[in-house]
């Protein structure tokens, strides 16, 4: 039996993708869980249709992704934390602290796309950070933690 699948399905496939399994498993398992459709000739059409715009949306958001990773290439980011005498800050510098600093910047990311590579950061310093601006582009980007 011939479906189209209507959300990703582990060791079966990918969302909209047509396949031909077994009917009984498509009857039985597949199509009551919503996993799937029947492909009928009206259904690959709009799965055509689907694939057509989201391929036109994924090109765009490729293109905003490269103009970002070009800003963010060129920000400077420092951080002011407050700090001892030597060189220890209380406290730490996390993925907010350095959202918020990108935002000053004027680009706006979402803390949960930044990953530290020093999972604490407690010095005064140069660091850096990856930013995963889109499934293909990630920015690593350098700031400086500085004494207030």
């Amino acid at each position: 039996m011939e479906i189209i699948l209507t959300q990703d399905v582990d060791r079966l496939g990918s969302k909209n993708d047509t396949l031909d399994v077994k009917a009984g498993f498509a009857r039985n398992f597949l199509i009551p869980q919503g996993m799937a459709v029947a492909a009928t000739p009206s259904a690959k059409k709009v799965v055509a249709e689907v694939i057509k715009q989201q391929s036109h949306k994924a090109v765009k958001a490729l293109e905003e992704a490269q103009k970002l990773q070009t800003k963010l290439e060129a920000l400077s980011i420092k951080i002011g934390a407050k700090a001892g005498e030597s060189g220890k800050i209380f406290g730490s510098v996390n993925s907010i602290q350095i959202a918020e600093a990108i935002q000053a910047g004027g680009i706006s990311i979402e803390r949960k796309n930044i990953s530290i590579a020093d999972d604490s950061i407690k010095e005064l310093g140069s660091y850096e950070a990856t930013v995963k601006l889109h499934k293909e582009i990630n920015v690593t980007i350098s700031f400086e933690v500085v004494a207030d």
